[in-house]
């Protein structure tokens, strides 16, 4: 097995092993990953929340096995302001988004003065982290600040809290205990929707006061109901409701 670090600010993670494949993911800074075939152009790695896609080789930088076990022993530090920067030598090598993984900054030769989160915190903190991507453009695949999804931006709140979650809505489905009405819920609960099959297509944070903030067009905040989400702007359900979770 081999092993590798992303080393810039945002990779994409394919389907396929070519350009033109669509995005399932992104790789964020300082983030480790198993390596479970290597191509001339392309790698196909299996993130840490087990999603596995092709990444461009030039777009990390191969570890040893003895590295990728110290690098997954250390405390995570998190990123927390929408845009930071990383410094070697003192000069500005690139910007990287909230959420990227900075406890490996010194093994990569870097540094990092930036606020980090990653501990376990209260759970209104999840209500604070949310809310900072309201207007972030949705985008299938993204988890950063200039494009996300449902799923990307659900679990990029929760790891900002110390709280660590699958990739999918499906799999986040599959977390925490159900609760039986909306007026169980608390604020940094998560609220998943189906679709006429019944299979899970969206999860958004419920919000205080009956709201939802959630990506669908871009991350926004609307009224959530026992039916679903309510838009205001169009006057319709634009998701069904399927089931609420507490999670943190």
């Amino acid at each position: 097995m081999s092993y590798g670090i992303c080393t810039l600010s945002i990779v994409p993670l394919q389907g396929l092993d070519q350009h033109n494949s669509p995005v399932l993911s992104e790789v964020l800074y300082g983030e480790i990953f198993q390596i479970l075939k290597a191509k001339k152009r392309f790698s196909q790695v299996r993130l840490s929340d087990n999603t596995t896609g092709w990444i461009e080789n030039s777009q990390f930088a191969k570890i040893s096995e003895a590295d990728y076990n110290n690098l997954s022993k250390q405390t995570p530090k998190i990123s927390a302001n929408l845009v930071e920067f990383i410094y070697k030598d003192e000069q500005i090598l690139f910007p990287i988004p909230i959420g990227s993984k900075v406890q490996h900054t010194a093994f990569l030769g870097h540094q990092f003065e930036g606020k980090i989160s990653g501990s376990k915190a209260e759970k209104k903190i999840i209500r604070t982290m949310a809310l900072m991507f309201v207007n972030t453009p949705f985008r299938k695949g993204g988890k950063s600040p200039f494009g996300i999804d449902a799923d990307g931006f659900v679990q990029i709140v929760y790891i900002l809290c110390g709280i660590p979650l699958p990739r999918t809505a499906t799999a986040q489905a599959e977390k925490g205990h159900v609760l039986s009405f909306i007026e169980e819920s608390e604020p940094g609960d998560l609220a998943f929707f189906d679709n006429n099959e019944g299979e899970i297509v969206h999860v958004g944070i419920i919000l205080e006061n009956n709201h939802i903030i959630h990506a669908h067009g871009h991350v926004r905040v609307d009224r959530l109901d026992q039916t679903g989400i309510f838009n205001p702007g169009l006057r319709t359900h634009t998701h069904k409701l399927r089931l609420i979770k507490s999670i943190a």
